[in-house]
C-alpha cells in the first residue's frame, strides 16, 4: 500500500482540551459521550464529516484530532458535553494548532505552580 502524497491529504486540526471534573474520566466513556455529543448536535452526516480522532487522554487532558474546517463544530460539540457516565463535567478548550508537536509545547506542559517563588 503506498502512502499519500503531503498534497492530497486532508488538513488537519488538534484541539487541547481540559475536562473539569471531581474525578478522572475513563477514555473510552467520553469517546462514547463525545460522538453522542456530535452526532446529536450535527447530525450523523456532520458528526462524520468532523473526522474526530481522540489521540491523547489521561483522565484530565487530552488532544482530538478533526477536519481543519471543522473545528468551530467540534468545539460546540465539546461545550454541549455535561455528563460523562453520570458525572458532571466541564470540557475547555485549551487552544488549536495545526501540528502535534505545538499543541503539546504549548497547551499540553504541566506547570508547576508549588515551586515558583517571588524574592
Amino acid at each position: 500500500m503506498k502512502n499519500i502524497p503531503s498534497s492530497m491529504r486532508e488538513r488537519k486540526r488538534y484541539i487541547a482540551f481540559e475536562v473539569l471534573s471531581a474525578e478522572k474520566i475513563d477514555r473510552s466513556e467520553l469517546i462514547s459521550e463525545l460522538w453522542s455529543s456530535a452526532s446529536s448536535l450535527l447530525g450523523d452526516v456532520g458528526a462524520n464529516s468532523c473526522n474526530l480522532w481522540v489521540l491523547d487522554f489521561d483522565g484530565r487532558r487530552g488532544i482530538l484530532r478533526c477536519a481543519h474546517d471543522r473545528t468551530a463544530m467540534v468545539r460546540a460539540a465539546l461545550a454541549t458535553i455535561n455528563r460523562v457516565h453520570g458525572t458532571r463535567v466541564g470540557i475547555r478548550v485549551l487552544g488549536t494548532s495545526g501540528t502535534v508537536k505545538s499543541v503539546t509545547e504549548k497547551f499540553m506542559r504541566q506547570v508547576d505552580y508549588s515551586k515558583d517563588t517571588i524574592n
